[in-house]
């Protein structure tokens, strides 16, 4: 085994490496897109002026808040995605045992 064979086929390698990674990475993105158009269609309309009303008001109370409230806010709301994120976990576990009996 030469050093210019090996080199070949280490970059034939990851050409087609990449090649296959690029296609994951499209399918996500036309994934991801369609999901995103699904749900812009969804809601469409769903938006009435008390909702924009409330939204406003709400992105008016955080405009005035210190830094120090909105870093408080920040790590409340950190928090939650933990714990939400936890008890997924803790499904999709408790799905995994039940699947290996």
């Amino acid at each position: 085994m030469s050093k210019e064979n090996f080199f070949k086929r280490a970059f034939r390698d990851m050409k087609e490496s990449a090649k296959a990674q690029h296609e994951v990475d499209k399918a996500n993105f036309e994934a991801v897109k369609a999901e995103s158009r699904a749900n812009f269609e969804e809601n469409r309309g769903h938006n009435t002026f008390a909702k924009a009303k409330a939204d406003a008001k709400e992105s008016w109370e955080n405009a005035k808040m210190s830094p120090a409230e909105r870093q408080a806010k920040t790590r409340e709301e950190q928090k939650q995605q933990i714990a939400e994120a936890n008890a997924r976990k803790e499904a999709a576990e408790k799905r995994l045992e039940e699947l290996k009996k």
